[in-house]
């Protein structure tokens, strides 16, 4: 899925789109996508000055979009309308960071959905840089009318 596909899913957009390609999906229950880490991040003006570190917050929203693309149907075609819906990051239970982020680096970001109890769902992500975990966590979302 490429970023076309992903702003017709997530509502989100620059500086807070987080998310550039979706590499695959697996029967609607677990999705990889990817983070490309470059210098030009706003963020990485202010944190840190000399020594650039990704947010460990802006890996777990990277990982809660990939989530939501699942949430929403990542496995339909291209040309299928969005629907209007949009997913509610409401929790978030046993986040670890293990290492930092830095420019240069590409995250992919692994999604799995857990359950689904109505409009709700627990999803569990990781983000690993060259195949280290550099943070994991705990999601809980619900898809909602826009």
């Amino acid at each position: 899925m490429d970023i076309d596909r992903i702003r017709q899913l997530l509502p989100h957009r620059y500086p807070f789109l987080l998310v550039d390609r979706i590499l695959e999906v697996q029967g609607g229950t677990k999705i990889v996508g990817i983070k490309n880490v470059t210098i030009n991040e706003p963020f990485f003006q202010g944190h840190f000055p000399g020594h650039p570190i990704m947010p460990g917050v802006l890996i777990v929203e990277a990982l809660a979009q990939v989530g939501g693309c699942l949430a929403l149907g990542a496995g339909a075609g291209a040309a299928d309308p969005p629907e209007p819906r949009v997913v509610y990051l409401v929790g978030l239970d046993r986040v670890r960071f293990r290492r930092p982020v830095r420019p240069g680096d590409q995250l992919r970001l692994e999604v799995e959905l857990v359950q689904v109890r109505g409009p709700t769902c627990r999803l569990k992500g990781v983000a690993l840089v060259d195949g280290v975990v550099a943070a994991e966590a705990e999601l809980m979302a619900q898809v909602v009318d826009r």
